[in-house]
């Protein structure tokens, strides 16, 4: 079995010409039904929107090192939240979620992964969770809402440190399912305010209609 680096703690398993995403893991316990081999968890780019970024566009990501924090906003089941998780081992992974019903996966995933903090509350009202978060070195955004371009603005001003990543999964039939994806997305780019726009791409043959937008926070 081959393995090539693709960021720290990601690499690509290549074994009878078949190739696969994994992240090095602690856990050995699978999360939502992935295969682990010798200590690496099998990252699915079809249920994962940050895996099939990293499929697509590793080399111009910022470097997420194993003691970042992280505030991930959308963070459901804790899919993408747990591979996360494997990335920054000893960092920490703020992950907000509205929905009670996810909370509860969310909730026992946190109770044998020590650094992912499960937070109920609502992404568009950052101040709810000020108790909680400190100063992070990436926002992390997967939320199917219209005003998706507001909420990572809000959240960056508020918690993202100068010099700080954001990383936009953006839904653009959340925003409006009238208008060409296209559309939405030039005008959503628009609406981030205080960042500086970097990678634009498309996450085709992954999802349809999501684009991932890159910025950072200036110093």
């Amino acid at each position: 079995m081959n393995c090539q680096e693709v960021i720290p703690g990601v690499v690509i398993l290549e074994s009878g010409g078949d190739k696969r995403l994994a992240s090095r893991s602690l856990d050995a316990q699978p999360v939502y039904g992935e295969r682990i081999l010798d200590g690496y968890r099998f990252w699915d780019p079809y249920r994962s929107k940050l895996g099939a970024l990293l499929l697509k566009a590793s080399r111009t990501l910022p470097v997420l090192s194993r003691d970042a924090k992280v505030l991930y906003l959308g963070a459901a089941t804790g899919t993408t939240v747990s591979h996360v998780s494997d990335i920054v081992k000893d960092g920490l992974v703020y992950a907000v979620e509205f929905s009670p019903r996810s909370m509860r996966d969310l909730i026992r995933l946190s109770e044998r992964r020590k650094n992912i903090v499960p937070i109920l509350a609502d992404a568009s009202r950052p101040e709810e969770y000020a108790f909680f978060v400190e100063p992070v070195d990436w926002v992390y955004q997967d939320i199917a809402q219209r005003n998706q371009a507001e909420i990572a603005t809000s959240n960056c001003a508020r918690y993202l440190k100068p010099g700080g990543d954001l990383i936009l999964m953006l839904k653009t039939r959340s925003v409006d399912v009238t208008a060409s994806p296209q559309a939405v997305l030039q005008a959503e780019m628009k609406n981030l305010q205080g960042l500086d726009l970097g990678l634009i791409q498309d996450l085709l043959p992954f999802h349809q209609d999501h684009w991932a937008i890159l910025a950072k926070k200036p110093r």
